[in-house]
């Protein structure tokens, strides 16, 4: 389902009522969010407005994985999603979004990319 983001239905810095002058409009319109999962590689791709192109990132089983030690990107695979901050049922259901901790064949590593928008899984390795 369609969520809208507009303010049309807010009240006032002042507190008082603000009357709804006209309808919504398409660019108000937000999307169904991608909740990427582990899984074989899986994506979306989605017109959005600007006729740009953004690739949701539905599974994925592999990251690349950044190690500040030896300041190497490797890519690698995933082997569970540890923990979201995002939300808690995010964690439960092993939902990768920004901030996700991963556990990767490294070791733990946390999301830096925006997966559900970027369509790719970047990570930091964490220092253990």
């Amino acid at each position: 389902m369609v969520q809208w983001h507009w303010d049309l239905h807010k009240r006032k810095k002042t507190g008082g009522k603000r009357l709804i002058w006209r309808g919504k409009r398409k660019y108000e319109r937000g999307g169904i969010p991608a909740e990427t999962r582990l899984g074989e590689t899986k994506i979306k791709v989605e017109r959005v407005k600007g006729g740009l192109l953004k690739i949701r990132l539905l599974r994925a089983e592999w990251a690349n994985v950044y190690n500040p030690k030896e300041k190497k990107v490797v890519k690698t695979r995933i082997l569970e999603v540890i923990e979201n901050r995002a939300n808690r049922e995010y964690s439960r259901r092993g939902v990768i979004t920004k901030g996700a901790l991963i556990k990767t064949e490294l070791g733990r590593a946390i999301v830096v990319s925006r997966p559900g928008q970027d369509g790719v899984i970047n990570a930091r390795l964490l220092e253990e």
